[in-house]
């Protein structure tokens, strides 16, 4: 087992290389260190490489032609390949499974058990036998290599999405990942610029953009019920002490040891993608910069104390990640977003998920709504009576299956369905590359006592013209 980081390591300081993990659910204690995950005059020169502000704020020249407003090709069948099939892909499976048109033809994860499994997912569906990529930690390549794959879906630990993401795109293929996309901004600039040279559409699969709150207070925010809008605020706010120190949920402490590495915001998306679908970000709007905060580090190694017993190898481990962090976003229209981060504390489960405007604001966990004229007597009013407002997925879809409350369902079906008629995706490329820099800047700028950090402009300008996003419109099938 590797030992911990140094506690004054920065991200992109070498560190333990990352192919030793086990990228299933990641072997203990390998492979999250940040080096030689970009290389080369580009990815030197690119910002969060080094550092700057100035440097972040100046976008590199493009490579290629924007992806915004670009369809994917229509097709009859959507084929799939999946990389990673642990806890988040081992589930997901069945929700491409339950998709019309659609057939998952690969599969891959160095953990045969877990492919073995999966496969007999697919024959069951009634779908031929899947090809299945087992022989060790970079046999994803050659899944990306095949010519029957449209789309490559990757639910791995954070630190391998980035590869993999490039390995799709350079192979022809349309690709997605669990959040966060990448880790360093250096990655995530090659990312957008492969996207733009291969005319790929390269996606962080947001789940939460899909839940039926969301999507709910996304409609109402762009018919002008909040009135101008001001703030919100957005987390994951998940109690995962138990999970993280389970010997079995993930296979290796590849979660648990983030926590010896970096003090920022390790998760942002959840809780930002949302927020900034509701002001449209990157659609007539921009994410400028963030300032973050963070408290000490005491949840995981009290939790330790309390149930690991001496000799386990987590006592080796030094946590930095602070417990609860908040960060502060200013977007280019004077917009303030909040942000949240906190796995390592008693606390039930919150995206906090809120909106405020001219007109009112809407706060969830629970669920509760202020909107003028409809309350005007300083009590919350019920969020239910909005129902009008859900999005077509929702309406057409009142209680769909899978994960999440049906987030995920609903995510795999507007996914599928854009591949399949061709449309342009709720979100591209821009949008995972925003929704993930929080992860590297508020790392950056908690170690700078809270300094702002300049939030790169992935579009080059072209956010400041309005266009469609998650707010769609039912196509005709």
């Amino acid at each position: 087992m590797h030992e911990a980081q140094p506690q004054n390591q920065e991200p992109n300081e070498a560190g333990p290389s990352r192919r030793s993990v086990l990228w299933t659910a990641g072997a203990a204690g390998a492979g999250l260190g940040f080096a030689g995950l970009g290389s080369g005059p580009a990815a030197a020169a690119a910002p969060g490489a080094a550092g700057s502000a100035e440097a972040a704020a100046a976008p590199p020249r493009p490579q290629g032609r924007t992806m915004i407003g670009v369809p994917f090709e229509p097709r009859s069948t959507v084929r799939i390949g999946i990389i990673g099939l642990g806890n988040r892909g081992g589930s997901m499976i069945d929700l491409f499974l339950a998709m019309p048109d659609v057939r998952v033809v690969a599969l891959c994860d160095p953990v045969k058990d877990k492919v073995v499994k999966a496969a007999a997912k697919v024959t069951k569906a009634g779908q031929p036998a899947p090809a299945v990529y087992t022989n060790g930690e970079n046999d994803f390549e050659n899944l990306c290599r095949r010519t029957d794959i449209d789309f490559v879906y990757a639910a791995t630990p954070w630190d391998l999405h980035f590869e993999m993401a490039r390995t799709a795109l350079l192979n022809g293929k349309h690709v997605g990942t669990e959040c966060p996309l990448a880790l360093r901004l250096d990655q995530l600039w090659e990312l957008v610029d492969l996207s733009e040279r291969t005319r790929r559409h390269c996606l962080q699969l947001e789940n939460c953009c899909y839940g039926r709150n969301e999507m709910r207070v996304l409609r109402m925010a762009h018919a002008g019920l909040f009135g101008e809008l001001l703030h919100g605020a957005g987390a994951y706010i998940h109690d995962l002490r138990g999970l993280m120190f389970d010997p079995t949920y993930y296979e290796g402490p590849w979660r648990r040891l983030w926590h010896t590495r970096m003090r920022g915001d390790l998760y942002p998306n959840h809780g930002f993608g949302p927020v900034a679908n509701y002001m449209v970000v990157n659609r007539g709007d921009r994410a400028v910069r963030i300032a973050s905060f963070g408290s000490q580090a005491r949840g995981l190694a009290a939790y330790r104390k309390e149930h690991m017993p001496p000799g386990d190898p987590s006592w080796k481990e030094s946590y930095i990640e602070s417990d609860r962090t908040i960060s502060l976003v200013q977007t280019a229209k004077g917009r303030v977003i909040r942000l949240e981060h906190d796995v390592s504390t008693p606390h039930p489960y919150s995206r906090i998920n809120s909106l405020g405007g001219t007109k009112g604001l809407f706060e969830d966990y629970p669920e509760r709504i202020y909107l003028e004229p409809d309350q005007n007597n300083d009590e919350w009013g019920d969020f239910g009576r909005y129902a009008e407002w859900d999005h077509w997925l929702w309406k057409e879809h009142a209680n769909p299956p899978g994960g999440h409350g049906g987030m995920d369902y609903m995510l795999v079906l507007r996914l599928t369905q854009c591949l399949r008629l061709g449309l342009v995706p709720d979100f591209d490329v821009y949008d995972a590359a925003t929704w993930s820099a929080p992860v590297a800047l508020s790392d950056r700028s908690i170690k700078a006592q809270g300094a702002p950090q300049e939030i790169p402009d992935f579009t080059r300008g072209l956010w400041r013209k309005a266009r469609p996003g998650m707010d769609s419109q039912k196509p005709a099938e």
